[in-house]
């Protein structure tokens, strides 16, 4: 019995040629030919479990993927607000450190300005201590008139220590007033006399009886002076009161 495979395998293993004499009649030779059928069981497709354990293992994947995805951006959100309170946290230091530091150089220069105006008080009053001492050279100078060689040298002696006083309040910062002449001011001078005259025009200080001296653009002392009056005025008071 010759079967179809081993025709098959006959003609590929004996090479054909031109001689050959091919049948006339192919049906007749592959009817006449018993041909054997084999039945081979037909494969039933099914799913291959590898395969089906990679489309489970995609879609993990994908869902692994949402879920990253998800919570990177829920990390990001919370990454988010805490920058936007650290900036908050931040802001609020700053504008308290902005206030403290305000307070501090308000605080420092408060001190200061106090620590000078407590030196320029006692200073001034240290100074008005020796201004008394200032006008006794200063008495003494045009009331003494030395006559001999003796007294001379006396006066001499104490005029020279006048000098040296007068210098050193000068250092300080002391200066006298140069009140005669000039307008009253009562921010510089307190008048204790009035003279009538009409010399000179009313409100004019006509002698300083005790010097004011000034600090620096401050009264050390004010000066004590007569003033001069109008005439009309000063004669219609003393009528009233001999009247």
């Amino acid at each position: 019995m010759v079967t179809v495979p081993a025709i098959v395998e006959q003609v590929e293993s004996e090479p054909m040629s031109a001689e050959t004499n091919l049948p006339t009649d192919p049906e007749a030779t592959l009817e006449n030919a018993p041909v054997e059928v084999t039945e081979e069981p037909i494969e039933e497709f099914t799913l291959d479990p590898d395969e089906s354990f990679d489309l489970a293992s995609e879609e993990a994947t994908a869902e692994t993927e949402t879920d990253k995805q998800s919570d990177l951006q829920s990390t990001v959100s919370a990454l988010t607000q805490d920058i936007e309170s650290l900036k908050a946290q931040l802001e609020d230091r700053t504008s308290q450190y902005m206030r403290i530091a305000a307070d501090f150089e308000n605080f420092r220069k408060r001190t200061q300005k106090e620590k000078e105006e407590q030196e320029q008080q006692v200073k001034t009053a240290t100074l008005k201590e020796l201004l008394p001492i200032v006008d006794n050279f200063e008495r003494a100078r045009s009331q003494i008139k030395p006559q001999t060689d003796s007294e001379m040298n006396i006066h001499k002696s104490y005029q020279g220590v006048y000098k040296q006083m007068v210098e050193s309040l000068k250092r300080i910062g002391v200066a006298p007033m140069r009140s005669e002449g000039k307008e009253f001011d009562p921010n510089l001078h307190e008048a204790v006399m009035r003279e009538a005259t009409a010399e000179h025009p009313e409100g004019t200080v006509l002698e300083e009886l005790v010097r004011g001296y000034m600090l620096g653009e401050r009264v050390l002392r004010h000066a004590m002076v007569k003033v001069a009056a109008a005439p009309e005025l000063e004669s219609v008071s003393s009528e009233e009161s001999a009247g």
